[in-house]
Order: structure tokens, then sequence, then C-alpha cells
């Protein structure tokens, strides 16, 4: 007997996320881990009120947006390259937030804003492809106000690769996946520049085991990125700050 989607998608874990059609959330992925459940974590370690300005960057199909806005009540601008402002105005629409999330098709070296004009910036499962430059930060924190909030949260390694890559992840190792780092990496990249002070960089406990539970081959028809993800658990949390 194959489970539904809701059954999979909907973990004890995440509360907030099992509120939301699991047929939404999955016609929705952005072709990585579940933004919503990664989202939702991250809020854990955020202060959000409403009217605050969110600066979602890398948001990809948006879903991340749509959770801030009917969660927390926040003004979100939704941003990113790959997916058209067009598409995602359509999708905001239809979740009937389009007055408090406003979509962008932007570059996240060539941000559109004024300085200090966000309370807090989060991606979700994006920061690594653009994030790691040393100098990106310093560029980044430029638009958020003083005393706000930077938080990112994505798939990465539960450790760093020391040498060639392991021999059981050879198959599905990409050179996209060198982006990827610890919560201990991000903590020192972060920390040694002195821009921001770090209130938190960890690992969700087990959080592979979690996205494996939701990542099941009878659920409905997956990007085939979200597939290749089940054969590097063994050195790859699903989950990390």
């Amino acid at each position: 007997m194959k489970r539904k989607p809701g059954r999979l998608l909907n973990s004890e874990r995440f509360p907030r996320c099992a509120r939301y059609n699991p047929e939404w959330v999955i016609a929705n992925a952005s072709g990585g881990a579940n933004s919503l459940w990664l989202i939702e974590w991250l809020c854990e370690a955020l202060e959000l009120a409403p009217g605050m300005r969110v600066l979602d960057l890398g948001c990809g199909r948006a879903s991340s947006s749509i959770f801030l806005a009917n969660e927390f009540g926040v003004q979100v601008w939704a941003a990113d390259l790959w997916i058209s402002a067009a598409e995602n105005s359509r999708r905001l629409r239809d979740a009937g937030v389009d007055g408090s999330v406003f979509p962008l098709h932007v570059d996240a070296r060539c941000l559109p804003f004024a300085g200090e004009f966000f309370d807090t910036i989060v991606c979700v499962d994006s920061f690594p492809y653009f994030g790691t430059d040393d100098l990106y930060l310093n560029y980044l924190a430029h638009f958020v106000k003083p005393g706000g909030a930077l938080g990112i949260v994505g798939a990465g390694l539960v450790r760093e690769l020391q040498g060639t890559v392991p021999a059981h992840l050879r198959k599905v190792w990409s050179q996209d996946f060198y982006a990827f780092h610890s919560a201990s990496w991000w903590r020192r990249h972060w920390q040694r520049t002195g821009i921001v002070e770090m209130e938190r960089a960890d690992t969700l406990t087990d959080g592979w085991r979690l996205w494996l539970s939701g990542s099941s081959p009878s659920r409905p028809k997956m990007p085939r990125r979200l597939k290749r993800w089940k054969l590097i658990t063994a050195e790859i949390s699903a989950m990390c700050a």
C-alpha cells in the first residue's frame, strides 16, 4: 500500500508546515530540500513580528516567502534569479499573499535596495551558490538594519570533506556540491569578518532521516535533483543552519 503524500510531509517536528497542502508543497519545490521544513526550523532562531521587512533571497518558487507572510505577518521581498517574477507573482496571487509578498527577478550580487532597508534577511537552500565569497557577507549585511538578523538554512555537510570525495559518493557527486559546507565552516566563515555576531550555527539532529522520510519513492514524482539526495545522506545532512 502506498502512503499518501500528506503522511510523508506532515512531520510532528514541523507543526506549522503540516497545515500546508502536501501536493502544493511538492508542486512548488524549487529542486532542493523541503523549503517549508527548512524555513520553519530557521524561524525558531529568528524574532519576527507583523509588519517587519524580510528579504527572502534565492526564494525559488517563493513557498518560503508565502510561509513567512502567512505565519508571521511580515512583508516579504521574494527575490530570485532563476524563477521569473511573473511566475512567482501568479503563485503569490493564488496563495492570497500578493499584498504582502513582492516578487523580484534579481541577481544576489546586484540587489536594488536601499541600505538598511530590511529587518531580516533569510536564504533558504540557496546561499552556498552565491555567498561563499569572502566579501559577500559585507555586501549583504549593508541591506540589514543595525541589530537586524541574517539567517541561512539548507542542505549541507555534517563535516567537511577531507581529501577526495568518498567512493560511495562519487557516482552522485557533482561540482555543485562543493559549495556545501558544515555548520562549523559557516560559523568560522562569518565570525572572522567581524561584521556579524554569530548567535547560532548548528545541524538539525537527524535532519537527514527526516528528509528521507519525506522523500519516499511512493510519493508523487519529484524533480531528479531531489531524488539524488537520497543517495548521499551518509555524508550530507538534509538541513544545516
